[in-house]
């Protein structure tokens, strides 16, 4: 079995965002990302703080607005419609779960499409729904496509099926793998927690992408030989044994496929970086978008 190594291909993604940034600047252009986080859970502030960490690493600016847990609908809404109006900011990333009193979708709603690098706009949405791929995209698939690309594993004519329907993950991965493009055309299942007999879809996918947050659901008798599979969830599970307590894990059972499957993505490191790398892209992207630069005269 095949691993698909999302650390050595971020890297080069990182690489390549890096050459990009020294470009725009070259041309007095400093791409800006603005991150919001509302509240105080511990691990939002954790991947916003590397979200940061990342920017400022690879010379894209960075500004983070750490709001408190009492913030008002309101108050939030004014804070995202200030930055969509902020000439120097590219992109603005709001994360995700907001408190419970916070309405998401309409905070999505408020963003500028233009600087929505997480791709959650029905604008952003809908173009990708209708094919036009050649602006932002949303991070984890087309993180996702990324690796594909990478390691030459083709997509055209064959079957993938993808198991989870979300709005981040399943309903978009499967619009870029049925699209007219050489990272695309293939034949698409989507699946989910109604589908009866999934087995009976896995086993004749050459494809297999999970991504529902369940440890382990997919298991070696649920594919055929050689099939890629690529394992978006991350799941924490008790592990006494470890020093945290706890272990990382992904929706696909590594123990009962590897000796089946063709390649795989580990957890952690499979799909994982691959999403900040796209987030750091979509940054420079939508930079170059805004100010008329075209994408592929900064390398992209």
């Amino acid at each position: 079995m095949n691993i698909i190594d999302g650390k050595t291909v971020s890297r080069l993604s990182f690489e390549r965002t890096t050459s990009a940034v020294q470009r725009l600047r070259d041309r007095d252009i400093s791409p800006c990302l603005a991150v919001v986080v509302v509240g105080d859970d511990p691990a939002s502030h954790v991947y916003v703080n590397s979200k940061v960490r990342r920017s400022n690493a690879l010379g894209i600016g960075s500004q983070k607005f750490a709001m408190p847990h009492e913030t008002t609908q309101q108050e939030l809404l004014d804070r995202v419609r200030a930055l969509c109006e902020d000439d120097a900011v590219d992109g603005i990333l709001v994360q995700s779960p907001p408190p419970a009193h916070i309405d998401e979708r309409a905070i999505i709603e408020a963003m500028d499409p233009a600087k929505d690098v997480d791709c959650f706009h029905p604008y952003n949405a809908g173009k990708l729904a209708i094919g036009d791929t050649d602006g932002l995209l949303p991070c984890t698939p087309a993180g996702v496509i990324e690796l594909l690309a990478h390691y030459e594993i083709e997509t055209s004519g064959k079957h993938a099926v993808v198991i989870g329907r979300s709005n981040l993950v399943g309903k978009p991965l499967a619009q870029l793998l049925a699209r007219k493009h050489p990272q695309g055309n293939a034949t698409v299942s989507l699946c989910h927690s109604r589908t009866p007999d999934l087995a009976a879809f896995t086993r004749s996918a050459d494809i297999v992408i999970a991504a529902v947050g369940c440890p382990g659901m997919v298991t070696g008798d649920m594919i055929k030989p050689g099939a890629v599979l690529i394992d978006v969830g991350i799941n924490k599970i008790d592990a006494p044994e470890t020093k945290k307590g706890y272990r990382l894990v992904g929706d696909i059972d590594e123990a009962s496929v590897t000796e089946k499957a063709g390649w795989l993505t580990p957890v952690p490191g499979g799909v994982g970086p691959m999403t900040i790398a796209m987030l750091m892209r979509n940054t420079v992207v939508a930079a170059c978008r805004r100010r008329g630069v075209a994408i592929e005269d900064i390398c992209y």
